[in-house]
Formats: structure tokens, sequence, C-alpha cells
């Protein structure tokens, strides 16, 4: 595919995002990142040739090798995937626009530490559980707004912009639904909170319609 083809095939993704976002509210804005854990650099910078500049990898070693090749470009990336603590230092040495995957108390504390020690802060967002499945990380509902606050107040270098979740995992178009409306409900619920992160390539039109405003788009971003 040629930058014209590629450009009219991401103005499509584009129009997509922008008929659910209007069906919340024209003055809803929904912020995408491309999640480009399957793609080259070469492929992020085609992407950031027409436009695209928020990027997220799920593996602390990839950002690195990806953010250092790119260094030129005026690119802003997240981290979305599980960080495992001794990993932190290294997810620390990128220092990210943002971490989306903040999923326990025990990372929360760890991170601190090596924030502390390093005198710098990080952005992040609570990642929750919200349909409560044991194949993926994350707060419960039921201890999400507890934590958020928790960790607000003993973690003063992790500043905390509101909170992220996966859909769940079904072909039920409700039970996605109420995975969503759960997370948003929580958001609502937290002081200065203004990241709603939810949905994927393949249900982000929903979760937009339930609130998020911010979206991580993987194969159709890149068309894979």
């Amino acid at each position: 595919m040629d930058t014209i083809e590629y450009k009219i095939y991401i103005d499509d993704v584009v129009r997509r995002v922008e008929t659910a976002r209007l069906r919340v509210s024209g003055h809803h804005i929904v912020k995408t990142v491309a999640v480009s854990k399957y793609s080259t650099s070469d492929e992020v910078k085609k992407l950031y040739e027409i436009g695209q500049r928020a990027f997220g990898e799920n593996k602390v070693q990839d950002l690195k090798e990806k953010s250092n090749e790119l260094e030129e470009l005026p690119l802003e990336w997240h981290f979305i995937g599980n960080l495992q603590k001794n990993k932190i230092n290294n997810l620390l040495d990128v220092n990210p626009t943002l971490f989306q995957a903040l999923d326990s108390l025990e990372l929360a504390l760890e991170l601190q530490k090596k924030l502390q020690a390093r005198d710098m802060t990080l952005d992040c967002l609570l990642q929750i559980n919200s349909a409560n499945e044991e194949s993926k990380h994350g707060f419960t509902p039921e201890t999400a707004i507890e934590s958020y606050k928790k960790i607000q107040s003993e973690c003063p270098n992790i500043k905390l912009k509101g909170v992220m979740s996966i859909g769940a995992h079904s072909e039920d178009k409700e039970v996605v639904k109420k995975s969503f409306l759960t997370t948003y409900a929580i958001y609502k619920e937290l002081p200065d909170a203004t990241i709603c992160s939810m949905g994927m390539s393949g249900d982000f039109e929903l979760a937009i319609e339930c609130g998020s405003n911010m979206i991580r788009l993987g194969s159709l971003m890149f068309n894979k």
C-alpha cells in the first residue's frame, strides 16, 4: 500500500472515530493511540507522516528500541503492557508520555521508590479489570476508587490521570458494553481524572459511545 492509498485507508478509520464521537457529543474529544507492537519503526514513521503522533508499545524493550530509532520525530510514546517490577528502571529510561497499565498497589509502591530515587514523575492510568476476568490484570471495580486515592496520597511521584481497561472478552455486545460502562462510572467518580482509555480495534466505537476519550488501535491503524 503506497502513501496515498494508506492515507485514504486511515481517513476511513478517522471517519469511524468521528462518527462514534459525534454520537456522544460534538464536544467529546477522542485521542487515538496507534499500538505499534507488531509493526516496525518504518511503519510507525509512515503513520507519523500522515499525521499520527501517539504510539503505544506493550514490551519495554520494544518501546526502548523504537523510541531510540525514531528519536528525531516528536512522537508521544505510551506504555500499555503489563510492567514487571524488574523492568521499571528500563521504562523510566525511556520516560514515556503515559504509562497506561498501573495494575496493582505493589507495582505502584515500587514505581514510586524508583521515581523518587531519580527525582522524576510519571503520568499513569489505573488499569481496571472491569469484567473481573482471571486472564486480565488490573484492580477490581470494587477496589479501584479506594486504590486510586491511596496511590494519589502515598505515591506523590505517580501522577494519576485517569483509568484504562480492556473490554470484556465476549461475543455478546451487551457484556462488553457493561464492562465499558463499569469503567466509565468509576472514572466519573475519580478526583481530577481526565483520561478514560477504553477500546481497541474490534470494539472502539462501542467504547467511545460508553464514554471513552482515548482508544488504542493496533491492527486497524497498521492495516494488519
